[in-house]
């Protein structure tokens, strides 16, 4: 394994991170992708956090990204208390499953923690972050809008006993909100790739779609 750098990604890393994250993530989820329009769009949200905006480098070399928001846990009274989502997070392909990716996603947390958040919650298979801390958001009463409890919404606390006590609703930032014709566009500035069905696709469906009783 080489010297690996985590650092703040900065302007002259925008297309090399958009590129990673759409090599990352092309054909995994949905024929196709978006995630690295996501990346574009998200940088000028009111509500992306700059300090969290990561890259890891290796000799030199980017390849990987994390990039974080703020979102809301709503009690049953109405208070609310700001705390943090990641997403997109990626690693290049021909440098996954080596560590690479828990130990930006880990850095980062530990960041986040140190700038005063007490909490994160994200959508993702469990199976890629469980071993990280994160736990089953009804283990925390946080449920989406509706009061369900998603089987790919993890929570993981920053702060102990940030959460305790609580019944909470999970309010996403509206900088996830964009219309998938926009990311198409976007695309074609992109050397073309092919959209394909991938067996993944139907693992992200089944999961995005569970709900836990």
């Amino acid at each position: 394994m080489g010297k690996l750098i985590i650092r703040n990604e900065t302007e002259n890393d925008y297309g090399t991170v958009e590129n990673i994250t759409r090599n990352a993530f092309w054909n995994i989820n949905v024929p196709g992708c978006c995630e690295h329009y996501l990346a574009h769009i998200l940088r000028g949200h009111k509500d992306f956090v700059p300090e969290l905006d990561l890259v890891a480098e290796l000799d030199g070399r980017i390849i990987g990204n994390i990039m974080y928001t703020k979102a809301l846990l709503i009690d049953e009274n109405g208070a609310e208390k700001e705390i943090l989502t990641f997403g997109p997070v990626c690693i290049a392909p021909e440098f996954q499953r080596r560590g690479y990716g828990k130990r930006l996603i880990e850095y980062s947390l530990k960041k986040a923690a140190e700038m005063g958040y007490g909490a994160v919650v994200i959508f993702g298979h469990p199976s890629n972050y469980i071993s990280m801390g994160f736990k089953s958001c009804k283990k925390y009463n946080v449920s989406v809008s509706g009061g369900g409890y998603p089987c790919a919404m993890l929570v993981m606390e920053l702060a102990d006993g940030f959460l305790d006590g609580g019944k909470w609703v999970y309010r996403e930032s509206a900088a996830y909100d964009f219309d998938e014709k926009d990311a198409e566009e976007y695309d074609k500035k992109f050397p073309p790739k092919e959209k394909g069905y991938r067996k993944s696709q139907e693992e992200f469906y089944i999961y995005s779609r569970s709900v836990l009783k």
